[in-house]
């Protein structure tokens, strides 16, 4: 796939070296890079997104466990899928700046595929797999603890905005809070909505997702945090 002397960047990034750097190379490897590159779809970071998606849940099921031992399973199940949906791994994927490094085919880079949420989600979920099979179960949960179940009081503000903001405006403010669909991006199968969260005709947050829900929920976390 070429060298890629970014990818130590990465290592450095998450505190992890690569025994084999093969792996990390081709949990890099979105799938657009290897159809254009005729390496064939076993070479894209498809497999091992599959993997690192059931260590992603069993780490994260066996800290909730452990951490709160009176929660009921149902919360439990609702918690942990709050944590790996796509829009919370992109978030974590962001704090690591994972998107720059991804191997995109053309037609993915012109079209902003290094920041777009299905994309960098499922390359966050390809590198615990890759560094599970490099390293093993230990360094996985490691980097998981690290990087996807750390400062969760803050997370919980980004899987719950939507209901948060309601309730706060409700609270304080008079005006009506409402979402606004401003545009669609990119082609019908991977198409991106952008939302403005509104109150009144205020503009107070904007969001992208693959669906208008998800678009909704990304504007009302940058309105909670003040980033427009």
């Amino acid at each position: 796939m070429g060298e890629r002397p970014e990818f130590g960047e990465l290592e450095a990034k998450i505190g992890y070296r690569f025994q084999k750097p093969e792996l990390l190379k081709q949990a890099m490897c979105h799938s657009s890079y290897a159809n254009e590159r005729h390496l064939g779809r076993l070479k894209s970071n498809e497999r091992l997104e599959f993997l690192g998606d059931a260590v992603l849940e069993l780490v994260t099921s066996e800290f909730l466990y452990e951490k709160f031992p009176k929660m009921p399973e149902g919360d439990a199940t609702k918690t942990r899928a709050s944590i790996v949906c796509e829009q919370s791994l992109a978030l974590c994927a962001r704090s690591i700046s994972l998107g720059r490094y991804i191997l995109l085919g053309r037609g993915e880079l012109v079209s902003g595929g290094r920041e777009r949420p299905s994309i960098t989600s499922d390359a966050l979920e390809a590198l615990i797999g890759a560094i599970y099979l490099d390293g093993g179960f230990t360094s996985a949960k490691e980097f998981v603890r690290t990087f996807v179940l750390d400062d969760l009081e803050h997370k919980k503000l980004f899987f719950d905005s939507k209901t948060i903001l309601q309730e706060r405006i409700q609270a304080h403010c008079e005006e009506l809070l409402h979402y606004e669909l401003i545009r669609e991006e990119g082609p019908d199968h991977q198409k991106v909505f952008v939302v403005h969260a509104m109150l009144g005709q205020k503009v107070i947050g904007e969001g992208k997702g693959r669906t208008k829900k998800a678009a909704e929920q990304e504007a009302a976390y940058y309105a909670l945090t003040g980033k427009l």
